[in-house]
């Protein structure tokens, strides 16, 4: 049977992001054949307003905010993706953290 993989990856302020990768591995995301915690980092700017209603961990309400923040992207398995995605929220500073689920092909079902 082909286990069925997606990609998560997750935007967080780059002071959070040993945070998050610690939760993903303590999770079971990052499995690449004999190796776990596998996960890949690149560091940008994040740019957000927050809106009336929002309760921000960084800036305020209306004003536009520009922040030093850390793509991580990894592989999970469907049977792991939920709770993946539970630890990853309650670790996770923002109240609405960018995180994009992608459905996968793992290469070795195509070779």
């Amino acid at each position: 049977m082909q286990t069925e993989y997606y990609h998560l990856i997750i935007y967080t302020p780059v002071d959070s992001a040993d945070n998050i990768r610690q939760a993903l591995s303590d999770a079971d995301a990052g499995y690449i054949g004999n190796y776990d915690s596998c996960s890949f980092s690149s560091r940008g700017t994040g740019r957000f307003r927050p809106l009336e209603g929002a309760d921000p961990a960084i800036g305020s309400q209306g004003k536009l905010e520009e922040v030093d923040e850390e793509r991580i992207e990894v592989v999970v398995t469907a049977e792991r993706l939920k709770e993946v995605l539970k630890a990853v929220k309650e670790v996770h500073p923002y109240d609405e953290p960018a995180i994009h689920v992608l459905p996968m092909l793992d290469y070795k079902s195509i070779i």
